[in-house]
């Protein structure tokens, strides 16, 4: 081991969305660095909504990510609500719940089958197992398509809501529409039980690493829209204290931001969410979970992938509970209400989007114009975290081939489903 010598450089990092370098430097055993940076331009989205009107926000900011645009959506909405006091329908609730559920799956469907599932099958893409395992590829088609579907029958289309407004909606799905979805998701329930009996056959990676997880967390509900911010470390805070949790910080090599809390790094996402709120999980997730070999509190990073397999499972159980509620109520023809300004004011909404918790802070003065936004992403406040379970693993792995290690850093990058910016690239490896 002492005479290992490893010179890696990763750019980019293939199956994550956007810019981002893996670097390694070992010199007779020694790690001299071992870092992911973050090459990515800032985008500036929060000087774009500076200036404007109150109900453009979450059509703006829901632009931020084409993964997860409801989630930034909601997360605008709310935080625009809670600044003018707007209160919400429980229909509107309901729908949000749903829609919410859609994008869960979606993005999950697209992580766990496109992009981490090749690595665990032995090949570089999804494009080979199309002629392996097809069946596999044909229904991680099937729930994208019907994730789709879900979020478009609510929000207008599939990716960037246009429905979705300050206090409601703007269209409304209708009762044939909610009740041919229900069927739609009682027969995913088989394209479920395929998809654990699947990932619980894959060989995950041996690594533990203790962290702090953080995440939204209800006392009646998984959380995935409001709550209060809970750490496995025993913390707890409101929603507009937000800050005390962050804590942002700049690094060198990162354009992106990174965040701490009680420690050094903390871990956000579908793992952080499955630690903390176990107990709110539909009982066929449960079941899942236990055929996957999880239960909380799960420190293996790779098994991250394998919480997002539980959540799909639970958001399409819970998505047929929500439409059982909204057809016995009866869909009611509900316009968004006028909105009072009341002066302006200050909000702040939060959402735990696929990749994690996602806050959304806004200003308005009293025309309803904001002034002044802060959001803070998910990925960015996984950062720290990334890089501290590289550190962690490396060493566990310098007596692998060169290509070896390569690969198990980007699973390990790629284990968490970072959204650097929405995009793929080619990657290309340098051995010095």
């Amino acid at each position: 081991m002492s005479e290992v010598n490893v010179n890696i450089n990763v750019h980019h990092v293939t199956r994550v969305e956007g810019h981002g370098d893996i670097v390694v430097d070992v010199k007779n055993g020694e790690i001299k660095k071992c870092q992911f940076e973050v090459v990515e331009a800032p985008r500036f989205f929060e000087a774009f909504v500076r200036g404007r009107p109150y109900y453009e926000l979450s059509h703006i900011t829901s632009r931020i990510c084409g993964i997860c645009s409801v989630g930034h959506a909601t997360a605008s909405l709310r935080a625009t609500e809670n600044a003018l006091g707007v209160e919400l329908s429980e229909q509107t609730v309901l729908l949000r719940k749903l829609i919410f559920h859609g994008e869960i799956i979606d993005s999950h469907v697209l992580h766990t089958y496109y992009l981490v599932a090749p690595d665990l099958l032995g090949v570089n893409s999804v494009i080979p197992l199309i002629e392996t395992h097809r069946p596999v590829v044909e229904r991680a088609l099937r729930i994208k398509k019907l994730s789709g579907d879900l979020c478009a029958m609510i929000g207008g289309r599939h990716t960037h809501p246009c429905a979705m407004a300050v206090g409601g909606f703007t269209h409304l799905p209708t009762e044939a529409e909610l009740r041919e979805m229900k069927g739609r998701l009682e027969a995913a329930r088989e394209d479920m039980v395929a998809t654990i009996a699947l990932f619980a056959t894959l060989p995950w990676p041996e690594f533990e690493r203790e962290t702090e997880y953080v995440s939204l967390k209800k006392d009646e509900e998984y959380a995935f829209i409001d709550g209060t911010i809970t750490s496995t470390d025993g913390f707890s805070y409101p929603i507009d204290e937000y800050r005390k949790v962050t804590n942002e910080w700049c690094v060198p090599f990162s354009t992106a931001k990174w965040t701490k809390h009680n420690r050094e790094s903390y871990m956000v996402g579908a793992l952080a969410r499955f630690n903390n709120n176990f107990d709110q999980l539909h009982p066929k997730a449960k079941e899942a979970a236990a055929k996957l070999g999880m239960k909380p509190i799960c420190t293996n990073t790779f098994l991250n992938t394998a919480a997002q397999a539980v959540e799909m499972v639970h958001s399409v159980e819970d998505s047929i509970e929500i439409i059982d509620q909204l057809l016995t109520r009866g869909i009611k023809s509900e316009k968004p209400p006028e909105v009072n300004l009341n002066g302006g004011g200050e909000g702040v909404g939060s959402c735990d989007v696929p990749r994690g918790i996602l806050f959304h802070n806004y200003v308005y003065d009293e025309n309803g114009i904001c002034t002044q936004a802060n959001c803070i992403i998910p990925t960015n406040q996984n950062w720290a975290n990334v890089n501290a379970d590289m550190k962690a693993y490396l060493p566990q792995i310098l007596d692998k081939p060169e290509d070896e290690i390569r690969l198990h850093l980007e699973m390990l990058v790629r284990a968490y489903d970072p959204c650097i910016s929405c995009s793929t690239h080619l990657l290309n490896v340098t051995f010095v």
